[in-house]
């Protein structure tokens, strides 16, 4: 009976170690199901990480155009205030003619005079200074309407470069715009980057639990030994 009571411990002993063997190949299929689950989510995170990296280059791109853009409309600028100022000396060349046309017609006068002096036909040539005096009325009413015209076209320019002033201060909102995506797009790249230092933590943690998993099934063989120790002693 001793004997029969005895191999039946051990076929049980044997059938106990058995299940135990088998529960520590389902927890290594586990193991391994959850290593590929970690692999997988970590090439997932590399295709994601690739494609900000690429949506980063597309907004760098897009910002070396906006600044192409930005150097060309100041080169256009440049390129504008330089025909003004050359119209500027223009003007300032034709009224210094004025000037000395205004000095010849002068002098012209004093001429007359003189002539007028000597002439005993004065009042002929009277009537036809006044005719001149007349024409030099229509000449400056002419000339009054070129300053007119004049005006007109600095009132003109002086629009369009407010006008240009609106679109750079559009320009300068768009920008703020920009620079505010920009922001939101950094604190979503942070916010990323923080999951994945927690799950690397996680994953740490998974590890350090399986690594107290095999002490303890250590120990569990440590005592299973002693029991045999025992069952033999």
């Amino acid at each position: 009976l001793q004997k029969k009571n005895k191999a039946n411990f051990c076929k049980a002993l044997m059938k106990e170690r058995e299940r135990e063997r088998e529960r520590e190949r389902e927890r290594e299929r586990e193991r391994e199901r959850e290593r590929e689950r970690e692999r997988e989510r970590e090439r997932e995170r590399e295709r994601e990480e690739r494609e900000e990296r690429e949506r980063e280059r597309e907004r760098e791109r897009e910002r070396e155009r906006e600044r192409e853009r930005e150097r060309e409309r100041k080169e256009r600028e440049r390129e504008r205030e330089e025909r003004r100022e050359r119209e500027r000396k223009r003007e300032r060349e034709r009224e210094r003619e004025r000037e000395r046309e205004r000095e010849r017609e002068r002098e012209r006068e004093k001429q007359r005079e003189r002539e007028r002096e000597r002439n005993r036909e004065r009042e002929r040539e009277r009537k036809r200074e006044r005719e001149r005096e007349r024409e030099r009325e229509r000449e400056r009413e002419r000339e009054r309407e070129r300053e007119r015209e004049r005006e007109r076209e600095i009132e003109i320019e002086r629009e369009e470069r407010e006008r240009e002033r609106e679109r750079e201060r559009e320009r300068e909102r768009e920008r703020e715009r920009e620079r505010e995506r920009e922001r939101e797009r950094e604190s979503i790249i942070e916010s990323r980057v923080k999951e994945h230092k927690r799950k690397r933590e996680r994953k740490r943690e998974r590890k350090r639990e399986r690594e107290r998993e095999r002490e303890r099934e250590r120990e569990r063989e440590r005592e299973r030994k002693r029991e045999r120790e025992r069952e033999r002693a």
